[in-house]
């Protein structure tokens, strides 16, 4: 029997792509799409690639629900801690793609966020839902925080090299994100025009996903490490690419500490070359290099994702897997497509 999930957020770029993956999967069921400004309109109009495009996109709020078993929140930041503890504590299974559940602390969130947490109680409480990692958190769970697409590439970067004190810090990771990553709200700064033939950097030196990158290596068991953080957008619809660099200790050959900590992974691959965004676009799959500067002493690790795919709703599908002890790779795409 399937199980009955809804998505909220159905008309953005994230929402979108659950529908895709969620349509497919052997053991859920959608049974209600959720929107705010596009409530009323058919998933066609905002989502005309999906097939069962006549579907009507309802209502964001608990109010508007069915009887489901499992959530998925693609809603943007702060707009989801509050709808997402209603489901929870009324017994539904909730995976969460947005920041408001991310932070294992209210002094971590404050600074990545400027404010105060409105439920800081909660901080901490819910998984932390980067599978290749922190699985373990994962069977059984049903609060999950999915990670953002720029902690998710450089995590799986690093991590593994933290956590065998492998490298020192400072860190600085510089991250390579196509369009989409910013959503799909009108904005002046997204416009062909605005984003076409160039590439930029932003937030620069106080993007608020650094201390999720800060807090995820800790996670991983690495002593505080600080992270130079430096987010770029390129002109490509959608992929991420993350390069990191650290000095080493000599604590291990990088490559062989990242093979053999993703060597049981069914999507994260240590490859023998830089990894391109392309081999991994519309698919679950991270692609992970490492190579040794021995003029500077540092390792340089490389990560490629889709940044919709295994940076947002493919990796919430993923978590869903393994919280209800399904098969990891049900209903999620391995194969990226090229050209």
């Amino acid at each position: 029997m399937s199980i009955p999930v809804a998505v909220l957020g159905a008309s953005g770029y994230a929402g979108g792509e659950l529908v895709r993956l969620l349509d497919s999967h052997p053991r859920f069921a959608v049974v209600h799409l959720g929107a705010h400004a596009r409530a009323g309109e058919r998933l066609g109009d905002v989502h005309p690639h999906l097939p069962g495009g006549e579907r009507m996109l309802g209502g964001a709020g608990a109010e508007s629900l069915p009887d489901i078993g499992a959530a998925f929140l693609a809603l943007p930041h702060g707009q989801s801690w509050k709808i997402g503890l209603q489901l929870a504590e009324a017994g539904t299974a909730v995976f969460d793609l947005g920041s408001d559940f991310r932070m294992d602390n209210p002094g971590r969130y404050r600074r990545a966020y400027g404010e105060d947490h409105p439920a800081p109680e909660q901080l901490g409480e819910w998984a932390y839902g980067l599978p290749e990692l922190f699985g373990g958190q994962l069977p059984g769970a049903t609060r999950v925080a999915v990670p953002g697409c720029y902690p998710t590439g450089a995590l799986l970067a690093l991590a593994p090299l933290a956590a065998a004190g492998a490298i020192a810090g400072p860190v600085v990771a510089d991250s390579l994100s196509g369009a989409t990553g910013a959503g799909r709200s009108a904005r002046a700064d997204l416009t062909f025009g605005a984003v076409a033939e160039g590439a930029r950097a932003y937030g620069v030196a106080s993007h608020r996903h650094r201390p999720e990158i800060e807090m995820g290596l800790e996670k991983a068991g690495a002593p505080p490490l600080p992270v130079q953080f430096t987010p770029h957008l390129v002109p490509m619809q959608r992929g991420l690419l993350s390069t990191c660099s650290a000095a080493l200790t000599g604590e291990g050959d990088p490559q062989r500490i990242l093979a053999a900590a993703y060597g049981d992974s069914p999507f994260v691959e240590v490859i023998d070359r830089p990894p391109q965004t392309r081999w991994a676009v519309g698919s679950n799959r991270g692609l992970v290099f490492a190579a040794t500067d021995a003029d500077t002493g540092r390792v340089i690790a490389i990560s490629a994702i889709d940044n919709l795919v295994k940076g947002a709703a493919g990796q919430a599908v993923q978590c869903a897997n393994l919280a209800y002890g399904f098969p990891e790779t049900d209903g999620l795409p391995s194969a990226g497509w090229l050209p």
